[in-house]
């Protein structure tokens, strides 16, 4: 219900960085005056102690690349030569996000939503992990999946994320997001999957439902500027791409320990569409649909013709309570199943042709459109 919960926000609003920023320089400065605070009781113990205190040799080292597989440590060590900050520029505003690094000769998949101002104009600049930047150009965006594909024109070879897979993601799972937060680039934060096939608005809550995923949830610290960055699992494979976070009220609260993110083997279909043909399709039903009035479901409010859901019988009216093994508690939830697909997949659908019939279950075979 509209207003009754958290909305849903992209990680990456543009033309809001100026109050983000400010935010941040904020609590710099209460950090400097607690620091502060500190620093004279510090100071009084140290004069107090050992003449040898902080003069004595340092004799502990800390070598470089020795930390275990599976720590956090090893992941970030991996992952991030592979992750960069986003910073566009328009006449409209500015934007600034993450991305992750496919191919060694520039191509970085992103949010849509993060380059959006680009499209009319707009300027990419790319930052690195060793500090370096480079100008991007746009290869192609699907605002319906919120994926988008750049390349940044540098002749230096760059370092791809190792992909993995989205299927066998469970809930518990650790993971970790890598992004650039508030525009603090090479920012790593640790969670688990908290949930998985969550349906969500990428472009937040007054969106309709041409704009919803099928989200991995996670409790890792999603911020805005996370937006079009790595989330990944223990191994430093690439599982998801960090899309949209959950806010208390209007505006950027930050992070509620609710994140989302796009499945890597959704994210992955498309990119390599946009790379092939600069643009991209998803699977369709050949419905439309709203949550049911009367409890779970989604309710076809209309049938195209010759479509999907004609060819298998289903009519206007229906009740569609699943798809596949997956129960379906209301409209979003279908759209992100089916868009979960590729087209040409047959799934099977459990609906009732009115409301309170037996279910039916049909096999469909999705259609596909642009």
């Amino acid at each position: 219900h509209p207003g009754a919960g958290p909305g849903v926000d992209p990680g990456t609003p543009p033309g809001q960085r100026k109050s983000g920023r400010g935010l941040l320089a904020a609590g710099i400065v209460a950090a400097m005056l607690v620091s502060g605070g500190l620093g004279g009781w510090i100071g009084a113990t140290v004069a107090g102690g050992s003449a040898a205190g902080l003069s004595s040799p340092i004799s502990a080292t800390q070598p470089e690349g020795t930390a275990p597989d599976g720590t956090v440590e090893a992941v970030a060590d991996k992952v991030l030569p592979s992750v960069v900050s986003i910073d566009v520029r328009s006449q409209t505003g500015r934007g600034e996000g993450s991305g992750v690094v496919l191919t060694a000769d520039g191509l970085i998949i992103t949010n849509s939503h993060v380059i959006g101002a680009a499209q009319a104009g707009g300027q990419i600049q790319v930052r690195f992990d060793d500090g370096s930047k480079a100008p991007a150009s746009v290869v192609g965006t699907d605002p319906a999946t919120d994926i988008a594909v750049i390349k940044a024109e540098t002749s230096r070879p760059l370092t791809p994320i190792a992909l993995g897979t989205s299927a066998t993601l469970t809930e518990g799972q650790a993971v970790a997001a890598v992004g650039s937060p508030l525009g603090l680039s090479g920012t790593v934060t640790t969670g688990i999957v908290s949930a998985l096939n969550r349906p969500v608005r990428a472009g937040g809550a007054q969106s309709d439902q041409s704009t919803v995923i099928d989200a991995i949830q996670t409790d890792a610290a999603v911020n805005p500027g996370n937006s079009g960055g790595a989330l990944v699992n223990m191994n430093g494979e690439l599982v998801g791409i960090n899309s949209a976070i959950a806010s208390l009220g209007s505006g950027n609260s930050g992070s509620i320990g609710l994140g989302f993110a796009i499945p890597v083997d959704q994210a992955r279909r498309i990119a390599d569409q946009l790379i092939k043909q600069q643009y991209a399709t998803r699977a369709v039903l050949g419905v439309s649909v709203s949550d049911s009035p009367e409890g779970d479901g989604a309710l076809v409010r209309a049938v195209e013709p010759g479509g999907p859901a004609e060819r298998a019988g289903i009519e206007q009216g229906a009740v569609i309570t699943g798809v596949g093994e997956r129960l379906i508690e209301g409209g979003d939830a279908l759209v992100a199943a089916i868009r979960s697909q590729a087209p040409g997949d047959t799934v099977t659908v459990t609906y009732a042709s009115r409301e309170g019939d037996s279910p039916n279950t049909v096999d469909v075979m999705l259609g596909e459109a642009r």
